[in-house]
């Protein structure tokens, strides 16, 4: 495995880095080379205080169009954004927007009331992208068309796409865009971050334990369910990863990146873990100048209680850098 705690200048750093996209995109998968318009539409609006609520869609490729929520707030020019990735639930989206599930994660309809345009789109096999022969997040059938792609690399093109479609809104400054997520949102925010260097900020809660410490690796390359990574699958009894989180959350900087983590009852309750990750990321972000520009926050709520102490802490994480 990669060692970070070796890079001990800045000129070392764009070799290791190649070496470490190299290794990701070897579990990922093959990244589409060329991208499409999004020609996004806009379905519906709604007028509500402080903000318009628009569901739009738009091209993720060359024939499927994704259905998402897109908060426009009132009376501001060249307002900063943020893409709202919805956690594992079937509904999607629209948790996200606050229409439906736990109003403590409606990230998309709570920044808008702040003044930020956001933007909250479907996962693939959720809310309007869910087929009815199958179950939420049930992965078996995307991947008997789609062999040379994870599913975890569908989902970070997708959300690319979700970073086009805001740099197209005439109300965005496209230089203040960031990224918010719990769970499998938080999962995908981070991979955004990492392969995008669009997001100038990243509040990831809960998404993620390292490979070397995780007392159930097999989560991210099950046989049923949600198979996030299958090329992942081969290194899990042997332990051999050629790369961790903390390579992950190197791969954002010097984007501010900050990694919240719950201290019980949650299947990534390891602080401990999450921290070390920081901490080895850390030495890109400060040899790249940014040192203050990662950071840890602990809570002691349980995994599904994202609290409103938690959501400050991310209000101030996206008012101080974006």
């Amino acid at each position: 495995m990669l060692d970070l705690g070796k890079l001990k200048n800045l000129s070392a750093w764009p070799q290791m880095r190649g070496d470490i996209e190299s290794a990701l995109l070897a579990v990922l998968g093959d990244l589409p080379k060329e991208r499409v318009e999004p020609q996004a539409k806009t379905v519906d609006e709604t007028e509500h205080a402080g903000y318009v609520r628009k569901r739009v869609n738009y091209f993720v490729d060359g024939w499927e169009r994704v259905s998402a929520w897109l908060f426009v707030p009132d009376g501001k020019e060249e307002a900063p954004a943020i893409v709202c990735c919805h956690r594992e639930t079937p509904a999607g989206k629209d948790e996200a927007a606050g229409i439906e599930g736990d109003m403590r994660l409606a990230f998309a309809q709570h920044y808008a009331e702040l003044g930020y345009v956001t933007l909250a789109p479907d996962c693939l096999t959720a809310g309007e992208r869910r087929v009815s022969s199958a179950k939420p997040f049930d992965t078996k059938q995307y991947y008997k068309s789609n062999t040379k792609l994870s599913f975890a690399g569908r989902m970070l093109v997708d959300h690319m796409y979700a970073l086009d479609l805001l740099e197209e809104q005439k109300r965005v400054d496209a230089a203040r865009i960031g990224v918010i997520g719990h769970g499998l949102g938080a999962f995908n925010a981070l991979l955004l971050a990492a392969f995008d260097d669009r997001v100038r900020a990243c509040v990831a809660s809960c998404g993620f334990t390292r490979f070397a410490t995780d007392k159930d690796p097999q989560r991210w390359a099950r046989a049923e369910g949600m198979c996030l990574l299958p090329e992942l699958r081969k290194r899990l009894d042997s332990g051999d990863f050629a790369f961790d989180w903390e390579h992950i959350l190197a791969l954002a900087a010097p984007s501010p990146t900050l990694i919240i983590t719950s201290t019980s009852d949650t299947p990534f309750a390891n602080p401990k873990s999450c921290e070390k990750a920081v901490t080895l990321a850390g030495r890109v972000y400060k040899l790249l100048g940014a040192r203050t520009a990662i950071d840890h926050q602990e809570h002691q709520q349980g995994f599904n209680n994202f609290t409103r102490e938690t959501l400050e802490i991310a209000d101030e994480w996206f008012e101080r850098w974006l």
